[in-house]
Order: C-alpha cells, then structure tokens, then sequence
C-alpha cells in the first residue's frame, strides 16, 4: 500500500503544480498562455485519472503474486499484470513480461514462455519498436505451435499481422489475420474470432473497401457485445472506433462523431490511455473536417499529450502530424513546420509507412500555403510514391487471393465433413446388405426410390446453381467440388443505383418498394443478359454487374454500355409512367470503368460469384460522381469506345480515395 499512497501524493502534486501555474498565468492576462494551461490541466486530468478494471486487476494480483511459489501459478500471474500494465505504463508491463519469461524457462513452462514473448512483442509493437517486436512475436509462435496451444497460436499470429499491416505490407498483415480467424473458428474462441474481423476490417478500409470494411467492424462488435461486461470492454471500444473511422471516410461526420465518443467513454471508463489517445484523434478529425479548428486542435493536443505520457510512438507521430495541419489551416505555418517534422522523424523511426504518408501529404499543403511549389512538388512526389506502395495492384491482388484462400479453405472443410458423412452412409449400406437377401430385396426398393428422389433433386439444384453462378463455374464446381479464382486482365464492370432512394422508400410501403425495386431489376437482368453481360450481385437498390466473363471477350466494354444505354431508356419509360401516377421516379445513375480484376466463387452454405480489385472500386467511384440518367465512364473504357460511342469529357474530377480520374458522359451510339 506505501507504493499506491506514493504514486497519489506524486499525482496531487502535479495537479497542484497545474493549477498554481494555471493562477499565475491568470494573473498575468495572457490570454494566448492561459489556454494552454488550461489544456495542460485538462490532460493532466484524462492522464492521471482513475481506477479503471486494470488497477483492479492490478490490485488483485499484486497480494498473490508476494505468497505465489515458484511455479506455474505465478508466470501466470506474472504475464497477466504485464498485460494489465499494456497500454498504460509499457515498461511495468515489460518488467513483469520478463520476469515471467525467466520464471517460465527455470521451470519449463512452454506455456508462460510463450505468453510472455507474445506480451513482449506487443509493447515493443506499441512502442513503435517494430523489429523487435516482429522477433518476440515468432518465437511466440514456434513455442506455442511446439506444444499445440492454440491460443497462444491465435495471438502470435494476429500480432505478426497487426506488425506487418503498420508497416503497410496488407497481403502478409491479411494472411496472418485470416489464419488466425480459421484457428479461433476451429476452437470456437469468440474473443479471437471477433479480434480478427477488426483487423480484416482495417486492412479493408485502409485498401478503399468501405463496404466489406464495415461488415467486418459490425461483425467485431456484435461477438463482443454478445460476450457481454465480462468480455472485452476494449474491444467494444476499439470495435466503436473502427465504425466511426468507417463512416467519416464516407462523410457522415454524425454517426462517426457518435461512435468514436462511445468508444471514448469506454476508454476512459476503464482507465485505457492508449485507446484515449487514439479515440481524441479520431474526435479531432471530425471537427477538422467539420471546420471547426479549436476542437480538433484541442482533441489533437490531449491526444499527444496521453501518448507521450505512455511512450506511444504511433500514436504521438499521429497526434502531431494532426496538429500540424490544423496549424497551417491557421496560417501558422512555423508551428506547422515543427510539428509536421516531429511527426515525420518520428514516423521514420517507427518504420510507419502510413503514418510517413500522411505527414508527406501535410507538407505538400503546407508549402503550397506559403507559395513553395518547387518543395510542395518533391513533398507530393514522395506522398504519391508511399500511396502507390500501400496501395497497387499487386497488394490489391494478394489481398483479393488471401480473403478467396480462406473461403476456399472454409468451403473445402464443409465439403470433406459432408464427404465423410456421405462414406459412413456407404458404410451402414454395406453392412445391410450382408444381412441376407429379404432385407437386399427390401433395401432395393427403397434404393431404387431413393435414387429417383435423388436423380429429382439434383435436376432441381442444378437449376437452382445456374440460376447463382455462371454456368461455366457451376460446372467446374460440381465436377471438382471447388472453382479456381480467376484473373481477368481486362473487365468492364457496372454499377447502378437511384439517386434518393431513401426518400423515395419512405413514401411506399415495404411490399409496395419491394415490388417496384424487384420489377426494375428484373428489367436489367434481361437486358444484360442479351448483350452476355453477368450479373454479380445487388446490394439494396444497387445493381452490379460486369463484362468479358467468366468467358473472356475483347466487345465487353462495348456491350456494357449498350446495356446501360438501354436501363436508361427503360427507366425513363418506367418514370413516365411513375409520374403519371403522381409518384416519385427513380432517377438512376450508372458508372462504368474497365482494367483487370480477379473473379471467383466466395461462401460455404451459401455459394455467390463475386469479383475484386481496384477496376471494382474505381466503377462504385463512377457511379457515386454521375448525374441522374446519365452513364458516367472512366478514362480506361472511354479509350475502348471512343470510335463506337458520342461522350462528353467532364475533364479530371476528383474520386474518393482514387485521386482525380477522367470522366466522361455517354450521349449515345456513334450509330444512333
């Protein structure tokens, strides 16, 4: 207790000294000053507050670990206060993490040798000390795979991920995050579970992939909120954090706000300063992008402020790399400089490349504010040359071939289990069979309906796959049980959807929306069908589809247009008739791009033909930037059709993550 009364009387006495200064500066009128004292206070509180479950924890161990005998019992004890330390204070967290270390090897504890290299790697990983961090993480792994612990396993190798996806390599970050989720699966470890479609998730967001980000995040959430209070409050928090980054990268400042100060209060409920410090940023970044400087500079300084108290190199390069673009939105461009440095040394040092990105994309603004373009050009050089590293196509396609690997592992594993199921079938069947000729006579006639009803039924799901998958992949899987994915170097894809949609539904009644959307889409699908276009999937009042497979053509780009020209005369029919009525229309909006992708069969009980790559997002971009009843393409298909097709170039216009991209509107057929 003499250690806890000492660390109170140190936190009274900064708060004193805090608030003497914060008088003083009072007294002497300066405004500018006073309000940094302020904000130091403030922090000071957030900083140093709180009995959160970690000091709980803490406090519960502590008087077990003075009786504990020199055993298992106490390595145990041993990591857990490490890992109660995390986040807080790494190097108690490190102190305690060795000390286990040297516990567990005098007894040959594999388990305890493991747990504490994998808590060892994860503070040197939030101290930004990556390689060592990397080292810690693998030898985890080896001794927990030695004795078939597969937690330990689980944890390894989500950390190697989590190590690899801040250093910006995506394809190894998602291979581990995939291995993980398989083996959380196989032993039913929902923390585990829930723990990797977070991480799937950011690499998804990351990549542009909102919609598959957000799926993972939701997902996330939903396990750990069913693991109630007990479970992982940090988790829920973290899972809150990732939702609002999801939605502020599509601009519904709102909801984002919503969820990153759910997750804030969680944090900080539970005394978490380094989930405090991530969630001020992401608050931060909301008012910045909501103009609204004093609160995003304020959410940055607390934010830098936890992070240096705990030593978190990410999250410091983050904070101040934040704070110096709101500094040169203030045309205080000195500060800016400072900080923008700061955060790019740091950055460095860590080895972050999204971070180095990032403060490189800061500079560029920052010298073009001051009229610098010779080094506004250098500094926008190097942010393109770390984007593309984060973001090519071949990072593009391993992602794609890693999130299709652990589909096809899923998929096989049903297949055999239905395999082994069928053979203990044909293994009672034998044995009936040698029970004498009346039950032969009888278990023919039984056999013989049964391979009608059999003969029936597959008639019945052969139909039904053709009716989900193209018939070319339909067949390779009923032939082999499984469809290779496909890349396809050349693809043109379609996307379609009404403007104003949700207005719109408010007005109708479920069946009635229902009806009306099932009429439309049915329109499509025989129009695209007779130019041997393949639909992929509709996701609400979207519509999807794409051209040049699953069998390649060279007119794909040409027979997608004439069907998007065709949805639009049929929508205007349709409109006419609408407003007629006096209701509504659907003013739908198309867009159309063309480059490579891969296609492939995704599910276990329920098979979908999909397709990924950058082409994929690119068309979502086309169409989210075209105009009601118009057909917006991209510069690639244009270059395809510009003899076949009258467009209208838009010139470059700017694509949510995609930077400027050629845009241009089709008017109709050369022909026409």
């Amino acid at each position: 207790m003499g250690k806890k009364k000492e660390k109170y009387c140190r936190y009274k006495q900064v708060m004193r000294h805090a608030i003497r200064d914060t008088i003083n500066i009072k007294l002497t009128s300066n405004k500018q000053h006073m309000k940094k004292y302020l904000l130091l206070l403030l922090t000071t509180v957030i900083v140093l507050s709180g009995f959160s479950q970690n000091q709980q924890l803490i406090d519960s161990l502590s008087p077990l670990l003075i009786t504990a005998k020199e055993d298992t019992t106490k390595a145990n004890i041993l990591n857990k206060l490490s890992g109660a330390y995390q986040g807080n204070d790494p190097d108690k967290a490190m102190e305690f993490a060795k000390q286990s270390l040297d516990l567990s090897e005098q007894i040959d504890f594999k388990k305890g040798i493991a747990n504490a290299y994998n808590s060892m790697g994860i503070i040197n990983r939030d101290n930004g000390n990556f390689l060592p961090a990397l080292d810690f993480q693998k030898k985890a792994l080896k001794v927990s795979e030695e004795i078939g612990y597969k937690r330990g396993i689980i944890w390894s190798t989500m950390g190697i991920g989590i190590i690899y996806h801040q250093q910006g390599n995506y394809p190894e970050a998602l291979k581990n995050y995939f291995a993980a989720l398989k083996i959380g699966e196989e032993i039913g470890d929902k923390r585990s579970i829930a723990g990797s479609y977070n991480n799937i998730g950011t690499v998804y967001r990351e990549q542009g992939d909102y919609t598959e980000a957000l799926k993972n995040f939701i997902a996330c959430l939903k396990i750990k909120q069913e693991i109630g209070d007990k479970g992982d409050k940090k988790g829920i928090a973290g899972a809150y954090n990732n939702i609002g980054t999801v939605y502020f990268d599509q601009g519904n400042y709102p909801e984002a706000l919503k969820n990153h100060l759910a997750s804030l209060k969680i944090v900080e409920e539970i005394g978490n300063k380094q989930g405090a410090a991530s969630s001020y940023i992401n608050i931060g970044n909301v008012y910045k992008l909501q103009g609204n400087y004093p609160e995003a500079w304020k959410n940055y300084f607390t934010s830098s402020k936890i992070a240096e108290g705990i030593g978190d190199k990410i999250a410091m390069a983050t904070s101040y790399n934040a704070i110096g673009g709101v500094y040169t939105t203030q045309n205080k461009y000195h500060d800016a400089y400072v900080y923008l440095n700061k955060a790019l040394s740091l950055s460095k040092e860590i080895g972050s490349v999204d971070n180095i990105n990032a403060v490189y994309d800061n500079l560029t603004t920052l010298d073009s504010a001051q009229g610098n373009f010779k080094q506004a050009l250098e500094h926008h050089k190097l942010y393109i040359a770390t984007r593309d590293s984060l973001l090519n196509n071949e990072n593009t396609k391993k992602i794609t071939q890693q999130q299709m690997q652990y589909d096809f592992d899923k998929k096989e594993l049903a297949t055999k289990a239905a395999q082994d199921k069928k053979d203990d079938a044909q293994r009672i069947i034998r044995s009936v069979l040698l029970g004498g000729l009346f039950s032969m006579g009888i278990f023919s006639i039984v056999f013989f309906r049964q391979r009608n009803k059999i003969a029936k039924g597959k008639k019945k799901s052969d139909e039904l796959l053709l009716n989900i998958l193209p018939a070319e992949v339909a067949e390779e899987l009923k032939n082999n049980g499984s469809s290779e994915a496909r890349d396809y170097e050349m693809a043109t894809v379609m996307f379609t959807d009404f403007k104003d949609f949700t207005i719109i539904g408010e007005q109708l009644s479920p069946a009635k929306l229902v009806e009306e959307i099932n009429e439309c889409f049915s329109a499509f699908d025989n129009i695209i069908h007779q130019h041997n276009i393949e639909k992929i999937k509709t996701i609400g009042d979207a519509y999807m589809c794409a051209g040049g497979l699953p069998i390649k053509n060279a007119t794909h780009a040409e027979d997608t247009i004439k069907a998007a020209i065709e949805i639009v005369d049929f929508m205007n029919g349709y409109n006419k008739t609408k407003t007629d009525k006096g209701e509504m229309p659907f003013e739908i909006r198309i867009g159309i791009n063309t480059g490579p992708l891969v296609a492939g069969i995704v599910g276990v009980k329920k098979f979908a033909y999909d397709i990924w790559g950058d082409t994929v997002n690119i068309a979502s971009r086309m169409e989210s930037n075209s105009e009601a009843g118009k057909i917006n393409i991209s510069g690639a298909t244009y270059e395809l059709v510009k003899t076949k097709f009258n467009c209208v170039h838009r010139g470059k216009i700017e694509a949510k993550n995609k930077g400027e991209v050629d845009m241009y509107f089709v008017e109709s057929s050369t022909n026409a």
